[in-house]
Order: C-alpha cells, then structure tokens, then sequence
C-alpha cells in the first residue's frame, strides 16, 4: 500500500470516529470520495486531501468547518507534523523526518520490487498490440504501438495483473491475395525474367527478393506452369511465414515480445466456422437481422449498394447505425471475422481486453465495443488505446516513408541507428493519443535535452557514486539492507528530502498508470525524478557539505549512500517496466 492510500485510510478512519461521534451517517460510498495525494505545490506540504469538501455537502456542514474537525484530529498523529487548512477546505499535512526515512528504509529493503504487487493475483488481461498486417517490414508507425502495448502489459503485470500480450495476424482477405502475387512476380524474376516496374497495387518492396528466391529453391521453375488458383495457396503459405518471421524479429529488435499469435484464417479453417458460430450466437439474442442501411453522408461511394444485408442491432449497443456482416458476394465482413476473434478471446476466459490502434481506427471503436458487450452479456469489456502518428525528422528536416513505395523507413533501421532504449523511451515521452515527433539527432545526444540520456545519466551517477564510495570509504558495507540500518534522520538538507518525496510516490505513480493505461505518466515521472537528482548533484558540486560521501563523517556518508542506492533502485525499476536500459555508465 503506498504512502498516500495508507493516508487515505487513516483519514477515513478519523471521519468514521467523528461521525459517530457526532450523531453524522457517513457510507462506504461517501468515503470513497476521499482522496490523499501530492499537493501540486510541494511547498504546501507532503499530503493533501479533499476529504471536508467531498463530505461537506451531504453532511450539510461548512467545508472549512469539516476541515478543522479532521485537521484537529490528524494533529494527534504521530507521522504529522503540521495541519493546515487551505483556501475553501482543503487540507495539508507536512510529515515527520521519521517517517519518510521509514519510507526510504523500505524502499532500500525492496528493491527493484518497491511498489510493485507481490504476487499476480488480479484479473486475467488480454493486451494485444501491433497486429500489423503481415505484408512486410514493421514501420516506425507500428513501433509507437508495439512499445505502448508492451509497456500497459507490463505495468499491469507490475501492478498484480495476469497478462496475455497478443498478436492477431491479419492472414485473409485481399491484402494477402495482394501479398502473394507480389511474390510470385519476385519468384519470376529469381528465375531470370525481366518482371520491370512492379504494377500498381502491388507491394513493391526489394524485402520480397529472398521470399521469391527461397520459392525458386524449394520449386524450381514448378509454378511457372500452374494456374493462380493452383499455385495461390503454396506461395501465400510461404508468404505468411516469411513476413511473420520477419516481423517477430524486428519486434525482438525492439524489445516486444508477444504470448500468442492468433491467425485470422483459423477462425474458419480446420472444419470449423467461428464466424458462423458467433452470428448465430448473435441471432439467438435477437441480435441479428436482414435490412437495409441509409447511405453514407456526403458524396456516395462508387461501389455503394442500397440492397438488404444480414446486419448486427450495434445502435443497441451505443454505435451510430447498425453494422453489416456479410459482403454481397455472401462472404464476412472483417467486422464479422473482428467480432468472431473477441468472442474467441472471451471463450478463452478473458472478460478485461485492452487493444492497442493506429489513429486510423479510431472510428471502429464504438462498434466492436458494441459487439463484445453484445456477445458476452456484458460480461466482458473492451478498452481501445489509440496511438497517434508519428513524424520523423532529422535536425528538425522531414524524413519520407512510404509503405506501399518501398521507400519505407523500418522499424529494424530506426533501431539500428539511435537504440532499442532511445526509441522506447521516447515512443512514451508523449502521450499516446497526441502525434509524435521523433528527431534522429535529439535522440542521439549526450545533453540534458534528450529525454532518455538524461534519465540514463541519472541511474548512471547513482553508480558512479557508491563506485566512489567503494574506494573512498571501503569500510562501508553497500548492501541495501546494511544502509537500510544507517543513521537516515542524518538526511536533512531539503534537496535530499525531495527525492525521497518523489521516491515515495512511485507505487502511487505505478498503480494510477496501469490503471489509467498511460505508460507516458512513468517516463515523465523518470524525467522528474531524474531532474531532482542532478540539481541536487550540482548544489554538491557548488557546496562540499552536501556531498554523497564524507569520508571524515561515515554516518552521513552511510545516509546518503542509502538515498543514492534507493533512488537507484526506483530509477531502474521504472526504466526495467518501459524496457529502457538502465546503465551503470554512459560513455
């Protein structure tokens, strides 16, 4: 439990002892109103919370009235040492140096693991993330998902959730038809042909030449004298896999890894149909029905039909209109086949599924929310987490990419060059809702201006520092639990109580992340954190008293030791959560 819920619970324990003395009725509902937490101004002190005026109102009384009651008793606390009441009802509590150097002893006796659930015992969740149609090389656009889906993952694995990470493999429909005759004509010309320009519609890419050369191996020239519908099915099969393979092994570049891989064609292959099944699941609820939909607003699309279709009630749901699920060829929609995956997923046991979308998605949401509510009796539900595009530059000029072209900047490239950590963190360092610029140079930059050196840098002199004191001060036992047991009332310069402060509301800053599905909130957090470290370092630097180690004043040097062997172990574990390194030195 983190320093503010345990604040929580001793003010609503106040609350429950002066309503009941007061003759007041206070629920359960009403004390879930009170909230303890950093105040925006630390100068206001180490805890604020609402609790007079979320209560004020159904208790008909004054907040500042209410407020004075609950500060008189949280006077008589032994953690506190001062109350006070602030503007219409607010109230700020300053704690005692005892009780943040307890903190600070239980994070040094934690570890990596402070703030962190000790056992998975939440619900069963099921991210999936990436899903990029297996078509070719992974693009700087997919990164930004992958990472953000791999790090909700692993905040709600920090955070006591058992977590399935899930890619589902767009394997049917026309962009596959595409894919294999695009290596068909690559095979052609492993054979030697001439194939020139490669025509409109198919993927140009030169990742596609070892595809069609490993088919001129395993066949010779045996499909240049068979039909489409002949030799379709082999070099798709054989396209699959290859672009598969190669998407896992950019993801790995990236550091994402991935429990499942869930085809699209096994929803209707080996003899069973699950779409079929699902809309027949649907139509038992009365959820399915044969009717027609108004046209589209604006200017019509050439290909649109008015003709009766088999459409599912969405509108029932909270979507705009009704969805169809069948084409008028009698075949799915990809709606269809989506519904059919999620109910799949929920017969799997999974009633919390969290996807994570390219912004150009974002109007699917409300009908595949729809359909998982529908289909599982609301039993289940469906969060989407959009991420937005992201732009690349290198010193402030634009970098061009274009899938379809071939002229694409990949994933594996943007890796290459600046590093698995630098691309992570800064795929966080925005949230993901909002459009990303990611610069090239800034992200290589030893400065204070690129976000993830800095950070590094940080967790890197917490190194530096107990190296140093290894050879200054070799008496020293460095063990956490050694320092846990220094003298850390020693701590009172105000520069060394402000990170433990933040050290402090790191569960806090954990918990509300993986609850909020925000993994930006822990590389900021990271940023802070590590800004507090190097202004302090540099008031050391300005000021010998402040410095870590003292070898003529070990009790001190123990102290700061400890603070420094803390936050090191706070900074490493929030890099460890977003899959950023975290260095012992930068070179």
């Amino acid at each position: 439990m983190n320093v503010f819920q345990r604040f929580e619970d001793r003010i609503r324990s106040i609350l429950g002892a002066v309503a009941a003395r007061e003759g007041w009725t206070v629920t359960a509902d009403l004390l879930e109103r009170v909230i303890a937490e950093p105040p925006r101004d630390p100068a206001h002190g180490d805890v604020a919370t609402n609790a007079a005026l979320a209560l004020s109102k159904p208790l008909a009384l004054k907040p500042r009235d209410l407020a004075s009651l609950i500060a008189a008793e949280l006077r008589a606390d032994p953690d506190v040492t001062a109350v006070e009441v602030a503007g219409p009802g607010f109230i700020n509590l300053r704690l005692s140096d005892a009780f943040w150097a307890a903190e600070l002893r239980a994070i040094l006796c934690a570890g990596d693991r402070y703030g962190r659930a000790e056992a998975a015992s939440g619900q069963a969740v099921n991210v999936e993330f990436v899903s990029a149609n297996p078509t070719g090389p992974m693009h700087v656009g997919h990164c930004r998902g992958a990472v953000v889906g791999d790090v909700i993952a692993s905040m709600l694995e920090a955070t006591g959730d058992q977590v399935t990470r899930e890619y589902y493999i767009n394997d049917a429909g026309g962009q596959i038809d595409m894919l294999a005759r695009s290596v068909f004509l690559r095979y052609r010309e492993a054979l030697g042909e001439e194939i020139g320009e490669i025509p409109r519609g198919l993927y140009p890419g030169d990742y596609l030449k070892p595809v069609g050369e490993a088919l001129r191996d395993e066949f010779a020239d045996g499909l240049l004298h068979r039909a489409e519908p002949d030799w379709m099915p082999l070099v798709k099969e054989r396209a699959i896999a290859a672009m598969m393979a190669m998407i896992k092994a950019d993801l790995a570049a990236l550091g994402v890894r991935h429990d499942v891989f869930f085809s699209e064609r096994s929803l209707t292959s080996g003899g069973e149909d699950k779409v079929a099944a699902v809309v027949e699941v649907l139509r038992a609820k009365g959820l399915i029905y044969t009717g027609t939909l108004p046209p589209p607003k604006g200017q019509l699309p050439d290909d649109w039909e008015d003709r009766e279709q088999t459409l599912f009630r969405a509108t029932e749901f909270g979507d705009d209109i009704d969805r169809p699920l069948m084409k008028s060829d009698g075949s799915y929609t990809y709606f269809a086949s989506d519904i059919a995956y999620h109910y799949d997923k929920f017969l799997r046991g999974f009633t919390d599924m969290i996807d994570v979308w390219g912004a150009d998605h974002s109007g699917y949401i409300k009908r595949l929310r729809a359909a998982v509510t529908a289909m599982s009796d609301g039993k289940a539900t469906l969060e989407v987490q959009i991420c937005q595009l992201v732009k690349l530059f290198r010193g402030g000029e634009p970098v061009k990419m274009s899938k379809r072209s071939g002229d694409l900047v990949t994933l594996r490239e943007v890796v290459d060059e600046v590093g698995r950590s630098a691309v992570r963190f800064m795929m966080l360092f925005r949230k993901a809702d909002a459009p990303l610029d990611f610069d090239f140079q800034v992200v290589t930059e030893k400065s204070k201006d690129n976000p993830v050196f800095y950070v590094q840098y940080a967790h890197a002199r917490t190194a530096s520092v107990r190296r140093q004191a290894g050879e200054e001060v070799p008496d020293v036992d460095l063990s956490p639990s050694a320092l846990a047991a220094a003298r850390l009332e020693l701590l009172t310069d105000e520069g060394e109580r402000a990170l433990v402060r933040q050290m402090a509301d790191w569960p806090r800053l954990l918990e509300a992340a993986a609850r909020s599905r925000e993994p930006h909130r822990i590389a900021y957090y990271l940023h802070e954190l590590a800004s507090t470290f190097h202004a302090h370092w540099n008031r050391g630097k300005e000021l010998p008293q402040l410095r870590f180690i003292k070898p003529e004043d070990l009790e001190v040097s123990r102290a700061r030791l400890a603070l420094v062997t803390a936050l090191g172990a706070v900074l490493r574990d929030g890099l460890g959560i977003l899959g950023v390194e975290a260095p012992d030195e930068m070179h």
